[in-house]
């Protein structure tokens, strides 16, 4: 049995390459995944997806067709899942956040250890920066029992990329999350990232001042690094007595240091205001865990398109069933 995914349902982007990926290599079936990214201006497997599916391809022996830059059909046939170390350099400022979309699901269905070394983009658009994986994904994934370990070597900006995250994972089973209340409001953290050239200009203080416009912060950090490429970004998280609601944003030549401080914690603040417990870039990101245990409920932010997604990909795989109550914006998920 072979399942078909065609990559232009629903919002028709990466995501369905990575979900449907991992989860193919978890059950031992068979994918073949059509008009790759169809909805994208740019369709087809880029340089991130590629080596997502190539990485995935090594930890589980697999047979692949149509895994060139590109391309918009792979055929993925899998094979025995097994630990180790595994090193990926993506060549570009593809994100290092979506490669692990796909592999850490994997890695917690090996039968042992399993080390990544990627190099890539840490600090990018269109996807989960580095910060959200340590202290948003990270948290999530320490709520459901999984060992999860990220640390940064390098900060990787557009357009040069060059960054390098370190990541272990234990094999494990997660637990089902039931989250529809928050509990007592505790703190809400800021952090400042940029190139170290930025310093001069002061953006990370810049940054923090325009956040404060909006939400008042219990702790700021500020950060320059060496890199490639100059670039900024800022991640602010809300700690609740029983979850986290993360804010990522990256710097825009178009807009200055305040506004992004600004955006920053307009974003959070919605998430805030929202009185969910999983905010809107986490929703679609814990559905794989949630499927693999076939019980729980969350309160989120908000269900995005990319959300009903992702849902629609793992029940294909899994013999389990999500209820989506948009009133209420809770999601629910049962076995069959």
């Amino acid at each position: 049995m072979t399942i078909t995914i065609d990559g232009s349902h629903g919002e028709g982007g990466g995501q369905m390459i990575r979900t449907s990926i991992a989860l193919s290599a978890i059950t031992g079936i068979p994918v073949n995944i059509k008009n790759i990214r169809a909805k994208r201006c740019n369709p087809g497997l880029s340089a991130q997806h590629l080596k997502a599916i190539l990485a995935c391809t090594e930890m589980c022996n697999a047979e692949v067709t149509g895994a060139e830059l590109g391309s918009s059909e792979v055929e993925f046939i899998p094979k025995k899942i097994h630990g180790g170390k595994f090193s990926i350099n993506i060549g570009t400022a593809g994100s290092t956040a979506l490669i692990l979309q796909t592999l850490i699901p994997v890695a917690i269905h090996a039968p042992d250890p399993v080390k990544f070394q990627i190099s890539g983009g840490t600090n990018v658009k269109w996807s989960m920066d580095f910060e959200y994986m340590q202290h948003i994904f990270g948290h999530y994934m320490k709520s459901i029992g999984i060992d999860y370990h990220i640390q940064i070597e390098k900060r990787g900006f557009y357009p040069k990329g060059g960054g390098k995250i370190l990541v272990k994972i234990k094999p494990g089973t997660p637990t089902s999350l039931q989250l529809t209340k928050r509990g007592k409001f505790q703190r809400i953290d800021v952090r400042a990232i940029s190139e170290s050239r930025l310093e001069s200009k002061d953006v990370c203080a810049r940054e923090l001042k325009g956040f404060s416009t909006i939400l008042k912060p219990n702790h700021e950090f500020v950060e320059y690094h060496n890199a490639d490429s100059i670039g900024t970004s800022m991640h602010a998280h809300a700690h609740y007595e029983n979850c986290k609601l993360g804010s990522s944003v990256i710097g825009d030549i178009k807009i200055s240091a305040e506004q992004l401080g600004k955006k920053c914690a307009t974003q959070l603040k919605k998430q805030i205001d929202s009185g969910a417990c999983i905010d809107e870039w986490m929703a679609d990101q814990i559905l794989p865990y949630m499927a693999f245990t076939g019980s729980g409920k969350i309160h989120v932010a908000h269900i995005t398109q990319h959300t009903e997604t992702n849902i629609h990909v793992i029940e294909k795989f899994l013999p389990i069933k999500f209820n989506i109550d948009k009133e209420n914006n809770i999601i629910s998920v049962k076995k069959l």
